[in-house]
């Protein structure tokens, strides 16, 4: 009898090692999955601060860079409507010429707009009173410099809609970031707990709070390529 007590004492004093011993492993996993959790945790959080700057420095850039194509844009249409004005007053001397029965070859500011003047003048305007009131409103006309500022407006459209996207993807990184923080003080609340159970319960929401942030980010800011299109207004009006 007395072996067989003591046989159950041996036993019951394995079973508390073993329980002891897992007590002490489910610990230590524990505490490995909570310090991989900090981990990933920090980087993410370096990340997404590092990412919100460079694109809200992205998005001032866009704007910046719309911007002065709009500028580019009206001084391309202050060019376009001296030009218009220049010849409409060529045309308006050229038909008090001959209406005086002189004979003249006017002098445009640039030769796009002759053919249209030539076809123009084929519509007999001084005897044709259903001849066009001008050469602007021949099929033939063109204004190079009329399409460039529409162009140019364009163009800083489209730029200053990529500042107003890089503007959403900073923010989505600040939301990002804080995120993270949350998941953070939840790591660093679960670990003032001696309770198992409570510790476990914080460590899985914090990992289900990670997987929000983790869906397809741009990674990088791209650079800005300037428009090919900025010219100097004056008499050269070739690309720089």
């Amino acid at each position: 009898m007395p072996e067989a007590g003591g046989s159950n004492i041996e036993v019951a004093h394995d079973l508390s090692e073993h329980k002891e011993s897992l007590q002490s492993l489910g610990h230590e996993i524990l505490e490995i999955a909570e310090a991989v959790v900090l981990a990933v945790v920090a980087v993410a959080t370096a990340w997404s601060g590092y990412q919100a700057a460079l694109w809200t420095g992205h998005q001032a850039e866009l704007y910046g860079e719309a911007s002065k194509l709009r500028v580019e844009a009206e001084g391309a249409a202050a060019y376009a409507n001296q030009e218009r004005l220049y010849n409409a007053s060529t045309v308006v001397e050229w038909l008090k010429a001959e209406a005086h029965g002189t004979r003249s070859s006017p002098t445009f500011l640039n030769g796009e707009f002759r053919p249209a003047f030539e076809a123009w003048k084929k519509t007999d305007p001084l005897n044709n009173l259903n001849a066009p009131a001008g050469p602007q409103l021949m099929a033939e006309y063109r204004s190079s410099k009329t399409a460039e500022v529409a162009k140019l407006n364009d163009q800083a459209t489209e730029v200053f809609e990529q500042g107003t996207r890089a503007r959403q993807y900073s923010d989505q990184y600040v939301r990002v970031t804080v995120t993270l923080a949350t998941v953070l003080l939840l790591i660093a609340i679960s670990q003032r707990f001696k309770t198992r159970a409570v510790r476990i319960g914080l460590l899985v929401t914090a990992m289900l709070l990670l997987c929000f942030p983790v869906y397809p980010y741009p990674y990088a800011a791209p650079s800005i390529e300037r428009p090919a299109t900025a010219r100097r207004y004056g008499g050269d009006c070739t690309p720089d």
